[in-house]
C-alpha cells in the first residue's frame, strides 16, 4: 500500500475532522502517500483535490458514474479509499468494493442509525447541544408555565430525539419510529400539567409523522381547547456545527488509526466502529443493508419516565 485516500460524504458531523487527521497521521506513520478528495464521492467524479468537504452525491447511484470515479482513482494511483459518513456513504463505499476498489469505512452520523457501530461519530456533540438547549427552554417554559416543542435533527431515524427527551426530562417525546397524533400529544400535556408541572418539553424528530410545525399549527388552531400556549423552536443545523465533544474526538480517532490499520494488513471492505466498548469492524454488505432500528428498550424507558 503506497497511495490511500480519504474523503468525508453525506451529511457533516463533528468530529470529522479528527478521523481525517488520524487517518492521515497514522498513513503517514507507514510511509503512505496520503490523499485527500473534495466534496466527498463528487469529488473522486471530478477528481477532487486536498481541500476536504462533504456533499451528497446521488448520481454515485449509477453504475456508469461510479467506473468514472474508479477509472480517476487509477489514474491517480490511489490503491486504497477511506469513506467517512453515514448509511448513503458506506452503502457508496460498498458498490465500490464491489468494483474492487480497496475500501475502508468509518462510521459518521450524528443520526446513529448505522450498522456496525452502538455510537457514530457526531452523535455525542449533536446530543449535548440538544441538552443543552432543552435545559435552557425549561427553565422559561417554568416560567411562563407554556409548552415547547423542541424540534431536533435525525432525519427518519428518533435516536438523538428520544436520547435528548430522556436526559433533559421530556414530557413526552416525537418519533418516527411510534405513531403520535396531536390529539394524542396534547393529552400527554394535559395529564403532565394536572400532575402539578410547570412546564410542558416536546422533542420531535425531524422525521416524525407530525413534525413540530404540523403540531405547532394543531395546538395554536385548538388554543382554547387545550387551555396553555406553546412555543416551538427548531434546532436544526446547530446540532451539527457544535465543536466536537471529547468523546466525539477520542472515537474518531481510534476509528481513523483503525481504518489504517486494517488496510496495512490487507483487510478491506468494511466499516470500522464501536461494539460493545471495542473498535471493531463489520463487513460493507451488512452495513449497507439499510438503517440499523432503535434500541425498543430506549422507547419502553422514555416512556416510563415521562409519566
Amino acid at each position: 500500500m503506497k497511495r490511500v485516500a480519504v474523503l468525508t460524504s453525506g451529511g457533516d458531523a463533528p468530529g470529522m475532522n479528527a478521523a481525517i487527521r488520524a487517518v492521515v497521521r497514522s498513513g503517514i506513520e507507514k510511509g503512505w502517500s496520503m490523499f485527500g478528495v473534495r466534496q466527498g464521492f463528487a469529488g473522486i467524479i471530478q477528481q477532487g483535490g486536498t481541500m476536504l468537504g462533504t456533499t451528497r452525491c446521488p448520481e454515485f447511484a449509477q453504475e456508469s458514474v461510479r467506473r468514472h470515479a474508479v477509472g480517476v482513482l487509477d489514474k491517480l494511483g490511489i490503491e486504497a479509499v477511506v469513506i467517512i459518513g453515514g448509511n448513503g456513504s458506506q452503502t457508496g463505499a460498498f458498490a465500490l468494493s464491489q468494483m474492487g476498489v480497496p475500501v475502508m469505512g468509518i462510521a459518521s452520523t450524528i443520526d446513529n442509525d448505522l450498522y456496525g457501530s452502538d455510537v457514530t461519530i457526531g452523535v455525542d456533540t449533536a446530543l449535548n447541544v440538544a441538552l443543552e438547549a432543552i435545559d435552557r427552554l425549561k427553565v422559561t417554559a417554568s416560567s411562563h408555565q407554556r409548552a415547547f416543542l423542541i424540534e431536533v435533527m435525525g432525519r427518519d431515524c428518533g435516536y438523538l430525539a428520544l436520547t435528548a427527551g430522556i436526559a433533559g426530562g421530556a414530557e413526552a417525546v416525537v418519533i418516527p419510529e411510534v405513531e403520535m397524533n396531536p390529539e394524542q400529544l396534547a393529552q400527554e400535556l394535559r395529564a403532565s400539567f394536572e400532575r402539578g408541572k410547570p412546564h410542558g418539553i416536546v422533542v420531535v424528530a425531524e422525521g416524525a409523522r407530525y413534525n413540530a410545525d404540523e403540531l405547532s399549527h394543531y395546538f395554536h388552531a385548538n388554543r382554547e381547547r387545550l387551555g396553555f400556549q406553546i412555543r416551538t423552536t427548531t434546532l436544526g443545523h446547530i446540532q451539527r456545527g457544535g465543536t466536537p465533544t471529547a468523546f466525539d474526538r477520542l472515537l474518531a480517532t481510534r476509528l481513523g488509526h483503525a481504518a489504517v490499520e486494517h488496510l496495512a494488513r490487507g483487510e478491506h471492505g468494511s466499516l470500522v466502529g464501536l461494539l460493545k466498548g471495542e473498535v471493531g469492524s463489520t463487513p460493507l454488505s451488512v452495513v449497507a443493508q439499510g438503517a440499523k432500528p432503535l434500541d425498543p428498550t430506549l422507547i419502553e424507558l422514555a416512556r416510563i419516565l415521562a409519566r
